[in-house]
C-alpha cells in the first residue's frame, strides 16, 4: 500500500491529503446530517467538540492525538487490531490531517442540508423509498455542490496541516515530511531558495484547487 522507499514531500503531501479527504468526507457528511436533523439535548455539545480542531492551537490538537494514539492511549489496541502504529508514521499524519479538516466539511455540508426542501424527501418516502434510499438517491444529489466543495476544502486543509501532524507523525524525511514541514526545515537551515520554491509549489496547488472548487460550484448551482 505504501512502497518502502523515500518519498518526496510533494508525494507525501498529496498522498496524506487524499487519504484524509476520503476519510473525512463521509464522516463529516454524516455528522452534518446529524447536527442538521437531530434534536438531542446534548447534541450541541457534541457539535462543539467536533468544531474544536478549527480553533484549538495545532500543537494542542496534536498533543491530544498523541495521547489518544500513543501507547498510553489506544495505541497498543489499534496496533494489535490493525497492525498499524500511528505514531511517527504516515497513517498518523492522515489521522491528524483528517481531524483538522473535519470541521470544514461539517460546516460546508450542514447549511446545504438545512436548506433542503423536506417535501422532496417526503415525496420519495411516499413513493416507497426507505431512509437509506432517500439519503442516497435524493439527499446526496441535492447537496452535491457542498460535498464537492467540502472534499476540496478538506484536501487543502490537510495539505497545509503542520502542527498536529508534527506532534503525531514527526518530521522524518522520506517518511512523514510533508511540504509544509519541508518549508519549515528549509527556513531553519536558512535555505531560502528551496523554501521559496516549496512555498511557490504549495501556493500554486492551493490556488488552482480553490479555483476549481469555486468554478465547479458555480456550474452546479446554475444547472
Amino acid at each position: 500500500m505504501f512502497p518502502d522507499r523515500e518519498w518526496t514531500p510533494l508525494e507525501l503531501s498529496l498522498w496524506i491529503s487524499a487519504w484524509a479527504a476520503v476519510i473525512v468526507l463521509p464522516l463529516g457528511t454524516a455528522l452534518a446530517w446529524l447536527f442538521a436533523r437531530s434534536r438531542g439535548r446534548l447534541l450541541w455539545l457534541f457539535e462543539v467538540v467536533t468544531m474544536l480542531p478549527l480553533v484549538l492551537p495545532p500543537t494542542v490538537l496534536g498533543y491530544y492525538l498523541l495521547l489518544a494514539l500513543g501507547r498510553r492511549g489506544l495505541g497498543l489496541i489499534l496496533e494489535d487490531a490493525l497492525g498499524i502504529s500511528f505514531i511517527f508514521s504516515w497513517q498518523g499524519a492522515v489521522i491528524a490531517a483528517a481531524i483538522s479538516a473535519l470541521p470544514l466539511v461539517v460546516q460546508t455540508v450542514k447549511p446545504s442540508i438545512l436548506d433542503l426542501n423536506r417535501e422532496i424527501e417526503d415525496a420519495a418516502r411516499v413513493d416507497g423509498c426507505d431512509e437509506i434510499q432517500v439519503f442516497r438517491y435524493v439527499t446526496l444529489p441535492l447537496i452535491r455542490t457542498a460535498l464537492i466543495s467540502g472534499s476540496i476544502l478538506a484536501f487543502l486543509r490537510a495539505l497545509g496541516e503542520f502542527g498536529a501532524t508534527l506532534m503525531v507523525a514527526g518530521n522524518i524525511p522520506g517518511r512523514t515530511q510533508t511540504l509544509a514541514m519541508a518549508v519549515y526545515d528549509a527556513v531553519l537551515a536558512n535555505d531560502l531558495e528551496t523554501a521559496g520554491q516549496l512555498v511557490a509549489l504549495l501556493s500554486v496547488i492551493t490556488f488552482v484547487l480553490l479555483i476549481v472548487a469555486l468554478r465547479l460550484g458555480e456550474r452546479l448551482r446554475t444547472r
